[in-house]
């Protein structure tokens, strides 16, 4: 048993749904909402680049639902964790700089730094019950310039964004944490959970990029979710649409090396 195993389930029910199913909550009770707060460090002077907090960003959220305080049945951060998996996967990013920053290293989770930009993964919680020393940061603001980063790395997974869909680094932030969720996930379930420990070695170290229009449609998984997974290492995040993109949008590819 895996603490993913519930997300793979039902990762290629999800990319079936109808876009305006998606964004469903049915009769969801506010006070019942869980999120993974994602920190990401933004400092005036000097600002880190947009890429490699991504890429913390995506490695921190992953670290926390794989640390054996999470993943252990009896860890301190299992059943927080576990209750977030099996309902929606929401993230809420927010920012933080000097001794806010400090602040909330106090706070269960884990730090990832990648060529001097640095994010912290939380342990999910009711969003309500958020400690003010988070809940006062914010969310929006201090939009980072793109950047050019190098070539990606061999043997390192892709985090492909969506070339067509404008995202802010928050919301780009959430959206590749997404994305290596999905890709442990797929990779316990598919039984190779040797190139998941493989990863965890490397600290969950992962590229993120964006592709041509064209690459991307060659790397969308369609209608297909499994094939696709199967034959050539690729998974997709699909948004709910509750922030900045339409219901049913597809906002970042994640391949397997």
């Amino acid at each position: 048993m895996n603490i993913l195993d519930p997300l793979a389930a039902r990762y290629a029910t999800w990319l079936r749904l109808p876009a305006e199913a998606t964004n469903d909550t049915g009769d969801e009770d506010p006070a019942l909402v869980r999120a993974m707060p994602v920190v990401l460090r933004v400092e005036r002077d000097p600002q880190p680049a947009r890429t490699p907090l991504l890429e913390a960003a995506a490695a921190a959220a992953i670290a926390v639902c794989l640390d054996d305080r999470a993943a252990t049945p009896d860890g301190p951060w299992h059943e927080d964790v576990d209750t977030w998996v099996r309902g929606r996967i929401r993230k809420v990013a927010r920012r933080a700089r000097g001794a806010h920053w400090e602040a909330v290293q106090d706070l269960p989770g884990i730090t990832v730094s990648v060529d001097g930009a640095e994010a912290r993964a939380l342990v999910p919680g009711l969003v309500v019950e958020s400690p003010k020393v988070l809940s006062r940061l914010q969310i929006s603001g201090s939009e980072l310039p793109e950047d050019t980063p190098g070539p990606v790395p061999a043997a390192t997974p892709v985090l492909w964004l969506n070339p067509d869909v404008a995202m802010t680094v928050g919301k780009a932030a959430a959206q590749v944490g997404h994305a290596t969720m999905l890709l442990a996930a797929l990779l316990h379930a598919s039984d190779r959970s040797d190139d998941l420990k493989s990863w965890s070695t490397n600290d969950f170290r992962c590229a993120v990029r964006t592709p041509t229009t064209a690459r991307w449609r060659e790397l969308h998984p369609g209608s297909d979710p499994d094939t696709a997974w199967r034959e050539h290492g690729t998974t997709a995040v699909r948004d709910a649409g509750f922030t900045e993109v339409a219901p049913g949008t597809v906002t970042v590819i994640a391949q397997w090396p």
